[in-house]
């Protein structure tokens, strides 16, 4: 059988958000770039929930826009509903969330490609992935193609591997319909790369008729204009649709805990470990047994598709059981199930076997993004994307690889935490795994890596001309407030507008960091023009937390004192006075580059960070004697 002989600088595997992004990355910095998908007019699907943001998720979509990617411009473009969370807390948690028109999203993604200068998108199926002997990699293809490539990303979600539950019917497949990656896990371990079994699960999908909307809570999309990008406008959308809220009830719990042997997660036939914090229904029930309901959310899947999704109702159960939970729930009782839910149990790589440029130690230029490193949700996987097509085309073309700070952005909080200490579970990205929380807002994410992206040749002329005038225009306001005082006669009329005290001669900024006071009333005051919201948010969060910022901006100093102490490459662990066996195994397994990074692997104790210490200054007064010497 012949075959047909592609060359690429980067070939990425799969058309997923981690796959759409390390594309665009990749041919936006210069490389010819090949993506291989199975079904490129399905390309950046929502399987799951038809939404994108929320808590740490938003801070992500934020990250990946300021760096040039897609996401945000595509859920702004298609969103139907939308609304920014924990408004009552600080803004370091506050988060969008929205719902897309789940198949105008996908479109808006394909067309994103098929415009891109330097991309290429195949139809096909990758089988095996092997290491050529003078550098770069070749890929066969189920279609007879062979792919060679400076540089590949892996980014193929769910499919390697995959089985798909429901109930007892078990079958191959990635995602409803769509066939699994076998050939390319098993090149996965020819290759030495240790792999694990993981669990996700999908939500019934509903027919919007079936509903009795009149029982349920409605939560009504914002009335102000919300948007992910910097790059889109401030605006409500024209057509927008509510969401809305029921809740389990004691027959539902009856329902499930009297079939519960009938799931594949309580029968024994799935392995994987499942998410933790997107638990199906069943575990819901059965680790939560004193809570009296479960909430579940009715979410549209977009304007011109009946279909609603039930989150919160993520189950693999049998049809006919999910017919008689689903009906159970309050103004479901009619309810005409569309699509049924399933599980997908699939293989991943265990993380800890890349380095922070999301590259595989021992095999340049093989590169992982996504749900194959373990992780879970849309948003990790398009800025994981992002970071993995960046370092593949800078692979290829001979710099140095790139790498993002705990404190530089959620991004390199998810990086890190995946290098240094694995997972045993789907990684989801939560506020509460930054440490650095209030240095890494959804509002400042431009000011964060937007200049990092125009060095680095992703941020286009008219991205970057925008974060240039809003950064003036925030810097130039609050000058402004620092410099402008209340005179004597316009202290009692402000007094009296802010119904609080204001002493003559203080200046505007003060006011501005009282919590109660927003900036847009003092300027309504003084007859000025409202300010652009994401400019004035800007300028509220840095007078208001100015004192917080700052305590965290110390903390960084102290921390990078120890994240700047290189540890050499090569270095043996093993033998080190005061390290212990366990310490000395996963530091040779995970081959930190600092000692920051050492400290945070888990089973690593204080004691063995010191002992680390203590060795390192040794070897560097050893070379500095001998530089002396040589002197």
């Amino acid at each position: 059988m012949g075959f047909h002989m592609i060359s690429a600088d980067v070939v990425v595997v799969g058309g997923g958000h981690a796959g759409c992004e390390a594309a665009l990355a990749a041919a936006r910095v210069g490389c010819r770039v090949l993506l291989i998908t199975p079904n490129p007019s399905q390309v950046a699907r929502l399987p799951c929930n038809p939404s994108i943001g929320g808590p740490a998720k938003a801070h992500l979509v934020r990250e990946v826009d300021a760096l040039g990617g897609e996401m945000a411009r595509a859920i702004d473009a298609t969103q139907i509903h939308i609304r920014n969370l924990n408004t009552g807390k600080g803004p370091a948690v506050q988060a969008l969330r929205a719902q897309a028109d789940s198949p105008v999203y996908s479109s808006r993604l394909a067309t994103a490609l098929s415009a891109q200068p330097g991309l290429e998108v195949l139809a096909d199926l990758v089988e095996g992935l092997e290491a050529n002997a003078r550098g770069g990699l070749s890929l066969r293809c189920r279609s007879g193609r062979v792919l060679r490539a400076g540089a590949c990303v892996l980014a193929t979600g769910t499919f390697l591997g995959a089985t798909l539950y429901m109930g007892r019917l078990r079958m191959p497949g990635g995602r409803s319909g769509e066939p699994p990656a076998n050939g390319l896990g098993r090149s996965l371990r020819a290759l030495g790369l240790r792999v694990g079994r993981l669990k996700t699960g999908t939500c019934p999908r509903i027919h919007r008729d079936s509903i009795d909307f009149g029982s349920l809570d409605v939560l009504p999309s914002s009335c102000d204009g919300l948007a992910f990008s910097d790059l889109s406008p401030l605006q409500v959308p024209l057509r927008h649709v509510e969401c809305h809220l029921t809740r389990t009830t004691e027959r539902t719990r009856t329902v499930v805990l009297d079939n519960l042997d009938r799931s594949p997660l309580y029968g024994g036939r799935i392995s994987g470990a499942g998410p933790r914090y997107c638990p199906s229904l069943e575990d819901k029930f059965v680790r939560f047994p004193d809570r009296e309901t479960h909430l579940v959310f009715l979410e549209p899947e977009g304007l011109q598709t009946p279909e609603v999704y039930l989150q919160g109702v993520s189950t693999s159960m049998p049809l006919e059981v999910q017919v008689a939970m689903v009906r159970s729930l309050p103004g479901l009782h009619r309810a005409n199930l569309l699509r049924p839910g399933y599980a997908v149990e699939y293989d991943f790589v265990d993380p800890t076997q890349l380095d922070r440029s999301l590259q595989v130690r021992g095999l340049p230029g093989l590169f992982l993004a996504g749900q194959i490193n373990g992780t879970s949700g849309y948003e990790e996987a398009a800025a994981q994307g992002v970071l993995a097509g960046l370092n593949a085309a800078h692979h290829v073309g001979g710099l140095d690889p790139v790498f993002l700070d705990r404190d530089q952005a959620y991004l390199g909080v998810l990086v890190d935490d995946l290098v240094c200490r694995g997972t045993r579970e789907p990684y989801r990205m939560h506020t509460s795994r930054a440490e650095y929380r209030l240095l890494l807002r959804q509002e400042n994410a431009d000011e964060r890596l937007t200049p990092l992206g125009r060095r680095l040749g992703l941020v286009c002329a008219e991205r970057w001309q925008t974060y240039q005038e809003r950064s003036l225009a925030s810097e130039g306001e609050v000058r402004r407030l620092l410099e402008r005082r209340v005179g004597e006669a316009e202290a009692q009329s402000l007094a009296l507008r802010l119904e609080a005290t204001v002493a003559p001669g203080c200046v505007l900024a003060d006011l501005v960091r009282r919590p109660e006071t927003s900036l847009a009333v003092l300027r309504e005051w003084e007859g000025l023009a409202p300010l652009d919201p994401r400019v004035q948010a800007k300028v509220e969060v840095r007078l208001k937390y100015e004192g917080y910022i700052a305590r965290q901006v110390r903390e960084v100093a102290k921390v990078r004192r120890l994240e700047g102490m290189p540890i050499p490459d090569g270095l043996c662990f093993s033998g080190l006075a005061g390290v212990s066996t366990e310490a000395a195994e996963k530091w040779g397994r995970v081959r930190p580059v600092c000692v920051g990074q050492a400290g945070r692997i888990p089973g690593v104790s204080p004691s063995d960070v010191s002992a680390l210490l203590v060795h390192l200054r040794r070897l560097q007064a050893a070379r500095e004697e001998i530089c002396g010497g040589a002197a």
